[in-house]
């Protein structure tokens, strides 16, 4: 075949900050050199959330060199949108993106892409789940690819020990796109970079050809259900993350173990919320604290099976309590947060992220400033008021409310012992102040869910959804303790159970809209029912200052 007929074969790579897209383009670049083969590489960076990633295209050209008879191949600098042959992302929510950009071609081009997500500030900004459906984005790379290979890159380079870069490396090198380079030109460049991490990289290199070279294997692995949370059902932490999709993972714990779990896709609850939700408490607490949850669960199947004795609902208000309640019961203290700082699990993580060697020597600094309600939180309740009217009244002379500011090293041994007693302190919880004001309100929404489900189960299962609204800590999480304690009481109560489920489903789904309460109030209104109370809020006069006269 005469070489002007031949056209260069067109990568795209797309990768976040930190996973060595950098590093892959060079990878793909030294291997066709040392194969012999023409190529060029050139790349676009990102800006954050509004061109997304950092871009590289290569096209390489499938003659030798010694072929070409010192002709030289005219290659593009950019990507030309529906003429590239192959795109690796390390991101879904990428991939599709630029498929939406015009990218792809479904007659021409390969997508390969990690199933993992890194979610954008839109998606974290949302009052509850606002996750894209990984099921709907994995749909749009079959629709609009050639062939797809999908694999969740994370997982794989977790596993090895490495970075998202060599496994995409093996995950291109599998998918046969550059057939006339072998598996050894590629490893003895990732190998030319010595010690170990590269053989780290050797082994995500690997495990990525493996996944590309085997797509039904990579296929059967549903990635659209890794957004769950689930994949390391067995362990205390993972329980955290089943329960709540999308916030953040505490640390592994080891205190006590979870059956494994059934992956669910986003907003789908699991048949294993309970396990997790037992294991969550009995490593936040203690096994009496699990036997609780157990007994307040029961309550509601209970409730359940009366209301829909034909199981026709599959118990479907069981499991959301299953889930918001042990939420609720593993409320955040500074016993939790301590706890959490101080594992040696999160020291790992730490020293993975910043790429720390074991030669090189880390510090870790942890900022906290409690209050005095942080503090009160474990007083007894009498002592506990008495020190909040004494902040309150600091608050009323216009000062602000007491804090403690505190710097602590827990790469030290004094900062590691200090965060470990107070992790120790978690048998104080029951004696405090918080633990039997939430208990309270616990058992009150309880009771409306038990209540409602046994007047009508739509009503109970309404009911039982408002545990959504208690999120987050301090003012963000005391105001969706109040709107669902005042859902609860002005609104269960309607006459009507048809009537009083609806107004339930509207009151939570305007709580949600925004953080303010404006919407919630609105709606409040619409349904008849009162206001909610009005906060004081102290007024302070700030002195203003003497103007600054301009200098030239």
């Amino acid at each position: 075949m005469d070489t002007n007929d031949i056209r260069p074969v067109g990568l795209l790579i797309c990768a976040l900050g930190g996973e060595g897209g950098g590093v892959l383009s060079e990878w793909l670049v030294e291997t066709a050199r040392h194969a012999g083969y023409p190529v060029q590489a050139s790349s676009i960076p990102g800006v954050a959330q509004r061109t997304g990633a950092t871009t590289y295209y290569i096209e390489v050209f499938p003659q030798p060199l010694a072929a070409l008879g010192g002709r030289r191949p005219v290659f593009s600098l950019n990507p030309v949108p529906g003429a590239i042959d192959a795109m690796a992302s390390s991101e879904l929510l990428e991939t599709t993106r630029q498929i939406g950009n015009g990218m792809t071609d479904p007659a021409r081009t390969l997508v390969i892409s990690s199933s993992s997500r890194t979610l954008t500030t839109q998606e974290r900004m949302q009052m509850t789940d606002g996750r894209v459906d990984s099921a709907r984005l994995v749909a749009v790379v079959k629709r609009f690819s050639r062939a797809h290979r999908i694999m969740d890159m994370a997982a794989l380079a977790r596993e090895a020990g490495t970075v998202v870069s060599a496994v995409m490396l093996g995950a291109v090198a599998g998918s046969g796109l550059f057939p006339f380079l072998r598996r050894e030109d590629y490893e003895a460049v990732v190998r030319a970079g010595g010690g170990a991490s590269a053989e780290a990289s050797l082994r995500g290199f690997a495990a990525g050809w493996k996944a590309a070279a085997e797509p039904a294997q990579a296929d059967a692995a549903q990635p659209a259900l890794r957004d769950a949370g689930l994949l390391q059902a067995g362990r205390a932490d993972t329980a955290k993350a089943a329960i709540a999709p999308g916030r953040a993972v505490a640390a592994p714990a080891t205190a006590a173990a979870a059956p494994a779990a059934t992956p669910a896709s986003p907003g789908q609850p699991s048949p294993d919320f309970e396990a997790l939700g037992r294991a969550r408490l009995l490593e936040y607490q203690d096994a009496a604290y699990a036997r609780l949850y157990e007994q307040r669960l029961a309550r509601v199947r209970e409730a359940e099976r009366a209301a829909d004795p034909a199981g026709t609902h599959g118990g479907a208000t069981t499991r959301e309590m299953a889930r918001w309640l042990a939420l609720w019961m593993a409320f955040d203290d500074i016993v939790r947060v301590a706890d959490l700082k101080s594992r040696a699990s999160r020291w790992d993580r730490v020293r993975q992220e910043v790429k720390a060697r074991e030669q090189d020597l880390l510090r870790v600094y942890d900022h906290f400033k409690p209050g005095v309600a942080e503090f009160a939180a474990l007083l007894p309740p009498a002592l506990a008021q008495h020190l909040l009217r004494w902040d309150r009244a600091r608050v009323a002379r216009g000062r602000e409310s007491w804090a403690l500011p505190l710097k602590v090293g827990t790469h030290s041994v004094g900062g590691l012992l200090m965060l470990r007693g107070l992790a120790s302190l978690r048998w104080l919880r029951r004696h405090g102040s918080r633990w039997a004001a939430e208990q309270a309100m616990i058992e009150r929404w309880l009771e409306a869910v038990v209540a409602g489900t046994r007047r009508d189960w739509r009503l109970g299962h309404e009911i039982a959804q408002c545990g959504r609204l208690i999120k987050g800590y301090g003012s963000t999480n005391e105001r969706g303790k109040e709107a669902l304690l005042h859902v609860v009481g002005h609104l269960t109560g309607l006459p009507d159970a048809s009537a009083a489920a609806d107004a339930v489903a509207a009151a939570r789904a305007a709580a949600v809209a925004d953080d303010a309460g404006r919407a919630l109030d609105a709606t409040l209104a619409g349904l008849g029912a009162p206001p909610r109370p009005v906060k004081e809020q102290p007024i302070r006069f700030v002195r203003k200052g003497k103007p600054v006269e301009a200098q030239a």
